[in-house]
């Protein structure tokens, strides 16, 4: 099996990455661009294997992306190379478009130019997974027992979920105008290791380790189901292998946390592995809300698991702890990103998404 990962150096695409590497032995090409949050420490455990490639490149590059499938013959390509933090793309909404909308319409292409060059048989085993987000659908504001599902129709709030909207419809309509067999999955929040650290989780965690404050948005009420990174990437690997084209599949966690209780957590998980002068709680700031803040995200995932046999190995608890325990275990990782970009300029002592 042949499979292309773009934004394969980011967080869910590493993970996605040393899966297909080392537990499938799939012949992968990781495509990234290695923007700011491209760590290629982050595929140490890939380097120099047999079954995998890097490739440095954008996806916003027509020639580069047409070569790259050409050259490698994939039977399957997995695109996740995205901009994905809310926060910039408030104060910096033209990466968002050109990346996650010129990008994926520019890879959808390349794609298809590979595509309508196949044999029959190859033709009709190839696969394009485009894969997105839950912040798509908006947010869940009344019914506190709504969950988006596949047919939820789509509300986005901020540029990035519009972007990301706006490359959900591309690759769907590649799919009804050209027949090419393209699957979309849209994910609620993930968590775990190698996560840039600007957003929730590891911020606070980074930040709780230093001693620093650990500011909240609003009240902290805002609700998300998070996701273990590592059950994602089996989740995308099984809606690609199994997953109809044409077809969207949601993967959430079933866990539901308020902000609050999440970075509460964190605190208690810390103070347990390893004790500080006085409990990491005292260090919570609630700072003023953001703009467009969805107030809760929950997916129903019951699509994946019954049709696809999915399920979460993690709940939030057994997550959570393995998380922390590895950036207490992996500062190699993470303090050379703190140190490179400067405290301020990665997020920490800056509001949490």
């Amino acid at each position: 099996m042949r499979v292309i990962v773009t934004g394969g150096a980011g967080f869910i695409g590493s993970a996605l990455v040393r899966h297909l590497v080392l537990e499938q032995s799939y012949d992968v090409l990781t495509i990234d661009a290695l923007t700011y949050a491209g760590n290629l420490a982050s595929l140490r455990a890939v380097e120099g294997r047999a079954h995998h490639r890097f490739l440095h490149a954008d996806i916003r590059d027509g020639a580069a992306m047409k070569a790259a499938i050409h050259d490698f013959r994939p039977d399957r390509i997995m695109h996740l190379a995205a901009e994905s933090h809310v926060d910039r793309s408030i104060t910096g909404a033209a990466d968002f478009i050109m990346t996650n909308v010129v990008g994926t319409f520019t890879l959808l292409e390349a794609a298809r130019d590979y595509w309508n060059g196949l044999a029959d048989e190859a033709k009709a085993a190839f696969r394009f997974l485009h894969v997105s987000t839950d912040e798509v659908y908006g947010s869940l504001d009344e019914n506190p027992e709504a969950l988006f599902r596949e047919d939820t129709p789509y509300d986005p709030s901020s540029p990035y979920s519009a972007s990301k909207a706006a490359s959900d419809h591309l690759a769907k309509a590649w799919h009804r105008t050209y027949g090419m067999p393209i699957v979309v999955s849209n994910c609620s929040n993930n968590y775990g290791p190698y996560h840039f650290p600007e957003k929730l989780i590891p911020l606070t965690i980074l930040n709780a380790l230093a001693g620093r404050e650990l500011p909240v948005y609003g009240a902290g009420e805002n609700i998300r189901d998070w996701l273990y990174v590592e059950d994602h990437a089996r989740a995308l690997d099984l809606i690609v292998e199994r997953g109809v084209p044409g077809e969207t599949y949601n993967v959430g966690g079933r866990n539901e946390r308020r902000n609050i209780d999440v970075v509460h957590r964190i605190c208690q998980v810390l103070d347990r592995l390893l004790p500080a002068d006085r409990p990491r709680e005292e260090l919570i700031r609630f700072v003023t809300d953001r703009p467009g803040h969805d107030a809760r995200y929950a997916i129903d995932a019951t699509r994946l698991e019954n049709e696809l046999g999915w399920r979460a190995r993690e709940d939030f608890d057994s997550g959570i702890e393995k998380t922390v325990q590895w950036y207490l275990d992996n500062a190699w990782w993470w303090q050379p990103l703190r140190d490179g970009y400067g405290g301020e300029r990665l997020g920490l002592l800056e509001k949490t998404a």
